[in-house]
């Protein structure tokens, strides 16, 4: 069964930094592209930035510069390191695990920034 296990969603003031963590099933860690998406209340869900198996990234335009994902193949875990926050980062987090056809979703993890 494939989970993804998101955490280091919170509170934290404009300016700061948060670190969000997703844990993903050793079967498709390796071969799948991971992603961060969010979600603020009213709005569609939208890409935040992904990681292929191979390591090449790519970036929403609102993050660039101050959000930086990574992977760490002995824990099959991604994490996505949040600097600079604003409050328009307020949102739910997914994770997001996908090859081909196949994506498979976290449970979500919300971020607020205060002003």
């Amino acid at each position: 069964q494939v989970q993804l296990v998101e955490s280091g969603g919170g509170l934290v003031q404009a300016g700061g930094s948060l670190r969000l963590s997703c844990a993903a099933s050793a079967t498709i860690f390796s071969f799948y592209t991971m992603g961060w998406y969010r979600q603020a209340p009213g709005n569609q869900r939208e890409l935040v930035t992904t990681i292929t198996s191979g390591g090449s990234t790519k970036y929403a335009d609102s993050v660039k510069g101050r959000f930086t994902i990574s992977r760490d193949y002995a824990k099959n875990t991604v994490h996505l390191q949040m600097n600079s926050l604003k409050p328009e980062d307020t949102a739910v987090y997914y994770c997001k695990a996908e090859a081909g056809l196949r994506a498979y979703w976290g449970q979500g993890t919300q971020v607020t920034v205060s002003s």
